[in-house]
């Protein structure tokens, strides 16, 4: 007679079977089993659980694939930020980088560098308690990502419960979800099957994918993951180099890239990017560079980072792709900021996986450098494997009836005056030119603006057409009628469109201030912002050194801030908006506790991301004694670039001392 006892024992052994088996064949790429009785194993163990729901675990292998549809995804915000990385784009840049870790870790000795393949994908951030997946996050803005928990967990590199022992009580792994060109191939030969529009690219459709509403989607596009870094543990110890954190991660289960090496110098990191370069197209994922780590610990709190980017890593990208079109004509775009963008549209070139058909020139001085006339045949890349670019002229093919590229006299949209410095082109006639207009219109209905879900560029062009818009905030004014009157609209996307408009009046200040379009504040800025001042009432109030006082935030961007929000016409849109509904929920100033209350501390050297006097006013507000002296009485000291004395001083005397990045990363965790 089976018990019940038994069951519970097969049930254990079949998913230990099974993740043997998974680790094998994603892992080492040593299956030791057909699929086909691997498939009667899962078959098995899915038969069981369905018999015995008592015994059914979120850890299962079962449990990859899928739930019911998410109405959309919860917000996530990063304990420890995504940062980016800087690039790298020749063999002089890397050595500049060298140069630059070796005089700030003033040392002459040859640096050990981790030398990690730049996977061509999604970031994610994963969270372990315990050993269990509880979390999975998109990067987003860096601060601020998605919850995908869901769909992370339906992708079988991603071990649901963690091998092993020894693992920290919470770890957070960042790491790289890509599509496998392999299963990329597939799923897109599926769609042409069916009569389906193919994906463009692997990356693309990684990130789509990982975004789906319904997990069950995911599970079928077979995505795949690398491990990179760890961020955090909690309740554990870690190796204190890279490499060998990474060589621990894989004995818990964590997938890392099996071509990632340790490289003394950057002349031997030069060496194995070449290496990798002539083995990408061979490879079943895609990979657009090199990412090389200072593979020290130390080192790398030493060096610190910057406000986005850490000091001891770098992207040395791989030679973007490149094709070669011919330039039909070139014409001139208003942007929201009213000034004139050149754009070619070329004969239709297809450049890593995307169609390319149109390119913006920038600015006639873009135009001038390089000689590029109508009817050219050009050289196209993508910058950074993503944005379509105009490298080169290929004179020897010009036409004899190619044209020269001039400059409208009068805007292409609404025929107003042109003024021209030397670097923009600008249209006078200010918010009321419909093309930047449109572009306001556009950029404000954005996903990362207002998010009005249906509003797409026909249907604007439609509205501003008809004088139905001229302003943001008509929009909100629309009725149901006025959008059955567009072309091609019936009465159930009108409907639609009028609860998108109505669901997008609740939004966070931050994509509020974004959504106002002012000039040179992008989503981060935009974040900053609203943490920074909680509200528009104390935005407003800011002056210029107040604004320059919030990080990455320096005076051109401060000044286009203040003049904006000082304009009548855009503090009216403002109000305006605010009386139509749109609102957020009130964020106080967090209190500040004095946990440094009593503490003498001292700074010396340069700070790169806030001023000395800036840190002091911050470490006050914690309750700290800021000294110009370094003494017995010391209880820490903050040191920055070209320290000198005071930090030969603080290691005589043994006082802790730490560097800006932990300096900020207090700062940060007290909000002040």
């Amino acid at each position: 007679m089976v018990t019940s006892a038994d069951t519970e024992f097969e049930i254990k052994r079949l998913r230990e079977e099974i993740d043997k088996h998974n680790y094998l064949y994603h892992h080492q790429d040593a299956p030791e089993i057909t699929d086909v009785e691997f498939d009667v194993l899962f078959r098995n163990l899915q038969r069981l659980e369905l018999e015995h729901p008592e015994f059914l675990a979120s850890d299962s292998p079962t449990q990859r694939v899928g739930s019911p549809p998410l109405k959309s995804h919860a917000k996530i915000i990063h304990e420890v930020p995504m940062l980016s990385l800087d690039n790298a784009f020749s063999e002089q840049d890397l050595a500049d980088f060298e140069a630059r870790v070796l005089a700030r870790l003033k040392t002459s000795d040859i640096i050990r560098y981790c030398c990690e393949p730049k996977i061509d994908g999604v970031a994610i951030s994963l969270i372990y308690e315990e050993g269990k997946l509880v979390c999975g996050a998109t990067r987003g803005d860096g601060t601020t990502g998605e919850d995908v928990t869901q769909n992370v967990r339906t992708i079988d590199t991603v071990p649901l419960c963690l091998d092993g022992t020894g693992y920290p009580e919470l770890l957070e792994v960042r790491g790289e979800i890509y599509f496998p060109r392999s299963a990329f191939k597939a799923v897109n030969q599926l769609s042409i099957g069916r009569g389906e529009r193919p994906f463009a690219n692997p990356r693309n459709a990684a990130a789509g994918s990982l975004r789906q509403l319904d997990s069950r989607l995911t599970a079928k596009r077979k995505l795949s993951m690398f491990c990179y870094s760890v961020v955090q543990a909690k309740g554990g110890h870690l190796p204190d180099k890279q490499s060998e954190i990474l060589l621990k991660l894989e004995t818990w289960g964590l997938p890392i890239n099996p071509l990632i090496e340790v490289r003394q110098g950057v002349k031997n990191c030069i060496e194995f990017f070449g290496k990798l370069l002539s083995r990408r197209e061979y490879l079943d994922y895609d990979i657009d560079g090199v990412v090389f780590k200072v593979d020290s610990l130390d080192f790398q709190e030493r060096l610190g980072v910057l406000t986005r980017t850490p000091r001891w890593a770098i992207a040395h990208k791989f030679p973007p792709e490149k094709g070669v079109s011919v330039v039909k004509n070139v014409e001139f775009q208003v942007g929201r900021t009213g000034a004139l963008t050149p754009v070619a549209r070329l004969e239709p070139v297809k450049i890593g996986g995307v169609t390319v058909s149109n390119v913006t020139l920038h600015n006639m001085q873009e135009i001038e450098r390089l000689g590029l006339m109508i009817g050219d045949s050009v050289l196209i890349n993508r910058a950074g494997d993503v944005i379509p670019k105009v490298i080169s002229v290929i004179a020897k093919k010009r036409p004899g009836n190619a044209k020269r590229i001039e400059l409208p006299n009068t805007c292409p949209s609404c025929g107003s005056t042109i003024t021209n410095n030397e670097a923009v082109a600008k249209c006078i006639s200010g918010r009321d030119c419909p093309g930047r207009l449109r572009e306001n219109i556009r950029h404000f209905a954005s996903r990362s603006a207002m998010d009005i879900d249906g509003l797409g560029e026909k249907i604007i062009d439609q509205l501003i057409a008809a004088s139905l818009v001229n302003s943001p905030a008509d929009l909100y004014k629309l009725s149901r009628e006025q959008f059955i009157q567009l072309d091609r609209l019936g009465p159930k996307s009108a409907d639609n469109l009028i609860a998108a408009l109505e669901k997008s009046k609740k939004t966070t200040l931050a994509k509020f201030i974004y959504a106002l379009g002012i000039e040179e504040v992008g989503e981060y800025t935009s974040v900053v912002l609203a943490r920074s001042f909680f509200g528009l009432n104390l935005l407003f109030e800011a002056t210029i050194s107040n604004l320059m006082s919030v990080p990455d935030i320096g005076l051109i961007v401060a000044q286009k801030i203040y003049e904006f929000l000082r304009v009548e016409k855009n503090q009216s849109l403002i109000n305006e908006l605010i009386s139509l509904g749109i609102h957020w929920d009130i964020e106080e100033p967090p209190e500040v506790k004095q946990v440094l209350r009593g503490e003498v501390w001292v700074l010396t050297g340069t700070l790169s991301t806030l001023t000395r006097n800036d840190a002091k006013v911050r470490l006050q507000a914690l309750g700290a004694k800021v000294s110009g002296s370094v003494s017995s009485k010391t209880d820490c000291v903050v040191a920055g670039d070209a320290s000198g004395s005071k930090l030969i001083k603080a290691k005589a005397l043994n006082i802790r001392i730490i560097y800006e990045a932990e300096l900020l990363k207090l700062l940060e965790q007290r909000n002040v």
